[in-house]
């Protein structure tokens, strides 16, 4: 039998080395083609990662939030306190709301009212009045949102010698506003405020007893958000 010798690095003598060549390579390229698919596995949870986040700060910048608002309009009243009153009042109505979160806040509001609605109130009547208390507050469609809130403070009634000449008030409102742009809205709102007053000379047995009055109000106005 033949025996083959053969030194290291050196092809045996006789032996065909296609084979083994072809084998090495196979699995070169079978290895290459893993290496090729680990990266096209990870690219695209990659790429989703940074999708997500830059998705969700897009929707943040979309929906501001914004800590304080500010109210200023028209403002009416009615009169049911004074004697002999046929008209309610007109004037002007402020408040500024902080909020707490998406739909609640506290409102402190102020409201002077001088000018008859028409003619026929006898003296000179005018009333202001200073609430505060919780608002809850919502979108209700796209630009348009609506609000309630509940109030309590004084009031007082000017002119026409009440007693006392503040009485403590509070009630019950809400309103709509529409969204003009991310600082700007417009605003309708009515409340119902109750009050404590006498009706002194309505009749001789009242004297000046006080007795509870409600009275409706409204306003429309600007409100900004900061």
């Amino acid at each position: 039998m033949k025996v083959l010798h053969y030194r290291h690095g050196a092809r045996l003598s006789g032996v065909p080395q296609f084979g083994v060549e072809e084998s090495l390579t196979l699995k070169r390229k079978l290895l290459l083609s893993l290496l090729a698919v680990v990266p096209a596995v990870f690219m695209p949870l990659a790429a989703a990662g940074k999708i997500i986040p830059e998705r969700k700060h897009v929707v943040e910048e979309n929906q501001p939030s914004y800590k304080y608002e500010v109210f200023a309009g028209f403002g009416y009243t009615s009169l049911n306190q004074v004697n002999n009153s046929r008209s309610g009042l007109m004037g002007a109505d402020i408040s500024l709301t902080r909020d707490w979160g998406k739909y609640f806040g506290i409102t402190a509001d102020g409201a002077y009212y001088k000018y008859a609605y028409k003619g026929g109130n006898p003296g000179t009547p005018s009333v202001d009045r200073v609430l505060f208390g919780p608002v809850v507050h919502a979108d209700l469609y796209e630009r348009v949102g609506v609000f309630a809130h509940a109030l309590l403070g004084g009031a007082h009634t000017g002119g026409e010698s009440m007693t006392p000449t503040i009485s403590f008030a509070g009630g019950v409102g809400g309103g709509l506003e529409y969204r003009l742009s991310k600082h700007m809205a417009v605003r309708a709102s009515g409340d119902y405020i109750a009050s404590s007053f006498s009706l002194a000379g309505n009749s001789p047995n009242l004297g000046y007893s006080p007795h509870k009055h409600w009275n409706s109000s409204a306003s429309a106005g600007i409100v900004y958000k900061f």
